[in-house]
């Protein structure tokens, strides 16, 4: 078998900028010094760094301090296994493509592996020809990845992806999830509290998917009657119950060979649970008071804001079902966790607000983002997107401002706390304004009780009179907070 074989590599290698100080690399971990060498050889190209090694510790050791692009690494190794070195690659940089080799390939450890993170899983011997044009796709891949962070870097535009956006690391690491996963899923499992966007990431993973230039067909199972479910997912014939004057198509044939997505999946009958596994698992539907089935090929997305794992213990949601779904799973992050996307956010809702009611509206004033940077977000996403519509309506100037914001996330007009809560306009007192709302919203939640609102702050008693005394603050009355919590 030749070495140097030609192919996409060739091309993808000499893509790479001249201009780029970064050089891109391929990190080979294998037990078999012969496969070492040949792979080496067989890769080989300009501007291309190879780093080998035999010692999957040594391998690991090497990924954290030189951090290549690319890892190709056997899946049987002594000291450590392919998935657990794959694992441990993942918790470091989950942007990193993965590919494993194995000489006992199936289909049940590739799907592992891809669920893991893994790039692609290939068969040993290794086919050279295969293994240059998977690489050069990569590199490809790699090259566009870093003209993209450049030029993002030089015009700071919002981060997003497929509709979401978002640039922390719990948002990266979710979206190279659904780039991994989506070309081959059947069905897949989307968690999430309420508001975060799991009907995004849904969508996301049909745009990504074989069948994204098929339909999309959404259902959400919390809000159809318990007695009409099965004619809903499934169709029903003619006569079959009263109110039945003809044929009816359900949303399973409705989204043949393409995307069915059951929004709330926690909701759902356990009677029709049963039923929709079996669907799962043949791949077909038998309309209600129909005697054959019919096939459909369709890619199902779940969602819950529900513990499917306590609803199983509590057996109102079946156990099979759940590992089915749960294949692929995709957790979505809560705002709170992410505060860090919210000034990407806001300026993302902030124009889309100035487009729906034909304003100029250029942003939020410091103090407002001040005051929504300490919210804590029960909502998430859709209450950001409430707060910041309503603003919109409100705000009579190109900059929304405190006053804009809708009344829960002020103080109570004529306390205490909205005399003293005056956040100002200047950077310089961006620091105390910040410390004296901290310190009003203990005190509110502790219902005026001073030693609880320090321990809530984590300061003691004396330091909080301190600062109460410094800022001019007075402990809110009890009896107000009770009634401002009404």
């Amino acid at each position: 078998m030749a070495l140097n074989v030609p192919g996409p590599l060739e091309i993808a290698a000499q893509a790479i900028p001249r201009c780029s100080s970064s050089r891109f690399s391929i990190l080979i971990i294998d037990n078999a010094p012969e496969g070492l060498e040949l792979l080496s050889r067989a890769l080989a190209q300009p501007r291309l760094e190879i780093l080998t090694t035999a010692n999957p510790k040594e391998g690991l050791e090497l990924f954290r301090n030189r951090r290549p692009q690319i890892v190709l690494t056997a899946l049987v190794m002594e000291h450590m296994s392919g998935i657990e070195l794959l694992d441990r690659i993942m918790e470091i940089d989950a942007a990193t493509d993965v590919i494993l080799m194995t000489a006992h390939y199936s289909a049940e450890s590739a799907v592992e592996a891809i669920k893991k993170g893994a790039s692609d899983c290939l068969n040993k011997p290794v086919s050279l020809k295969a293994l240059n044009e998977r690489i050069g796709k990569l590199l490809e891949k790699a090259n566009e990845r870093t003209r993209y962070l450049q030029l993002e870097d030089e015009l700071n535009p919002n981060s997003e992806f497929e509709g979401i956006v978002g640039r922390s690391l719990e948002m990266r690491e979710m979206f190279s999830r659904i780039r991994r996963v989506a070309p081959f899923y059947r069905a897949a499992l989307i968690v999430g509290e309420t508001g975060t966007g799991k009907d995004l990431v849904a969508r996301a993973l049909h745009r990504r998917s074989p069948v994204a230039s098929d339909r999309f067909v959404a259902i959400n199972c919390s809000a159809v009657v318990e007695t009409l479910f099965e004619s809903e997912l499934f169709g029903h014939v003619q006569g079959c119950f009263t109110g039945a004057t003809s044929d009816k198509a359900g949303f399973f044939e409705h989204a043949h060979r393409g995307t069915l997505f059951l929004d709330e999946i926690g909701d759902m009958p356990l009677a029709m649970q049963a039923k929709l596994l079996r669907v799962l698992q043949n791949q077909e539907v038998q309309r209600v008071g129909a005697l054959n089935p019919r096939e459909v090929d369709v890619h199902v997305v779940a969602a819950t804001n529900h513990d499917l794992r306590a609803a199983i213990a509590q057996r109102t949601f079946r156990e099979d079902l759940y590992y089915r779904l749960s294949m692929v799973e995709i957790h979505v992050p809560r705002l709170a966790n992410r505060k860090e996307d919210l000034p990407l956010l806001q300026r993302h809702l902030v124009a889309r607000s100035a487009a729906q009611y034909g304003k100029d509206i250029r942003g939020l004033t410091h103090r407002a983002q001040i005051l929504l940077s300490q919210h804590s977000w029960p909502g998430n996403v859709r209450e950001l997107e409430n707060v910041l519509g309503h603003a919109g309506m409100m705000t009579t100037s190109d900059m929304i401002d405190v006053h804009d914001l809708p009344p829960y996330l002020q103080a109570p007009p004529g306390s205490a706390e909205h005399a003293e809560l005056s956040i100002p306009a200047r950077p310089v007192d961006a620091l105390a304004a910040q410390e004296r709302f901290l310190i009003l919203r203990a005190l509110e939640t502790a219902g005026g009780n001073q030693t609880l609102a320090a321990n809530l702050l984590r300061i003691g008693r004396d330091r909080l009179r301190y600062k109460l005394k410094k800022h001019n603050l007075r402990a809110p009355d009890r009896r107000r907070l009770t009634i401002a919590r009404e």
